[in-house]
């Protein structure tokens, strides 16, 4: 395919095959600079990490464990470390190659070493193409919750490179498609429709999706607004990420978050056609859970309690009106929630 350019953020976003061979290193070339880190993971780096630093002279490539589980504080200690073992200074540029994980911890880094260096998004997961790499967020977990340490620090651009989708495993694919439905319901009902319908190329749903957050991003770039859209099923995705150890994937989880936030959006009469049995239809044509199991509700309730959306211990969730017209509904009851939770339970 040929190159997509999404605009929009004062940082472009590039969709298509094999920009990591040429586009990149030609961008990289243009850019005054003194060496370049290439932060990946164990998983990415033999992959296309250790050829992308071949490509680019003065890089050093840093990788780190792959997984959720490693997006913490003590990780940043081994990327801050290698980043000066590789004569890193304030001229040197960072470029994130991996998942969300990796932009997340790579950004986090670029924002914070040395008060500020220039880094570049090159996600090689579905799920950070139409999510995690566009927006300016990074950051790590505690054990307390996800992303509860970051800052917004924008990108001097993105590069998603669709060839490396071609290794990605099956179950990282489902976590891509979790997160373009969501786009879908927040913004774009005819990309929920062409998902309904068939299988749209995924270049199509990449830039449709990543374009819907584009423009949510533009309006409200720090979330003081309606940023929190995007954040639909994730307080109830991110509680059973936590709860889980992480053994549930992101997407997986925001699927069963999703499926969840349409049975409170109902409970709750704020929804003005039906919508979870729908959703709950698309979910599985797309091999998406809509149902979990092994946990009480109580215990996801208890994580939640961290959720950023929270404002003075009052629970604030993303629910929906209508596929495509989200709303934020503050002081939702415990009880509720609950119900919510126990409808979407195995078994109940």
């Amino acid at each position: 395919m040929s190159v997509e350019r999404i605009e929009g953020l004062g940082y472009p976003i590039l969709v298509g095959r094999g920009l990591l061979e040429n586009d990149l290193p030609e961008f990289i070339a243009g850019i005054d600079h003194s060496n370049v880190a290439v932060i990946t993971n164990e998983t990415v780096g033999p992959l296309y990490g250790e050829a992308l630093a071949d490509r680019i002279p003065s890089a050093t490539l840093i990788s780190v464990p792959d997984g959720e589980q490693y997006k913490t504080l003590a990780t940043m200690r081994t990327i801050y470390d290698a980043l000066l073992e590789s004569g890193a200074d304030r001229s040197t540029l960072i470029v994130a190659l991996g998942g969300g994980v990796i932009g997340d911890m790579s950004g986090f880094a670029a924002s914070s070493f040395m008060r500020g260096i220039r880094f570049i998004q090159c996600p090689t997961s579905l799920l950070a193409m139409v999510d995690a790499s566009i927006g300016g967020k990074v950051g790590v977990d505690l054990p307390q919750g996800k992303n509860l340490v970051g800052a917004f620090y924008d990108p001097l651009a993105v590069f998603a490179d669709t060839g490396t989708l071609e290794t990605l495993p099956e179950v990282e694919k489902q976590n891509g498609y979790a997160e373009i439905i969501k786009s879908g319901l927040v913004g774009d009902v005819e990309l929920l429709a062409k998902m309904a319908a068939g299988r749209p190329p995924v270049e199509e749903m990449i830039v449709r999706a990543a374009s819907v957050k584009v423009t949510v991003v533009k309006e409200d770039r720090l979330e003081s607004g309606i940023r929190a859209y995007l954040n639909l099923g994730h307080t109830f995705g991110h509680a059973l990420e936590q709860v889980s150890g992480y053994e549930w994937k992101h997407g997986h989880a925001v699927a069963v978050g999703i499926a969840a936030a349409a049975r409170l959006s109902e409970r709750l009469e704020i929804v003005e056609e039906p919508l979870s049995a729908d959703l709950d239809h698309l979910m599985t044509k797309w091999n998406l859970p809509t149902r979990f199991d092994g946990y009480q509700p109580a215990q996801l309730w208890e994580a939640m309690r961290h959720d950023k959306k929270w404002k003075g211990g009052s629970p604030r969730f993303v629910l929906l009106k209508r596929k495509g017209e989200p709303v934020v509904v503050p002081d939702v009851a415990q009880i509720d929630v609950l119900a919510a939770l126990n409808d979407v339970r195995k078994g109940e």
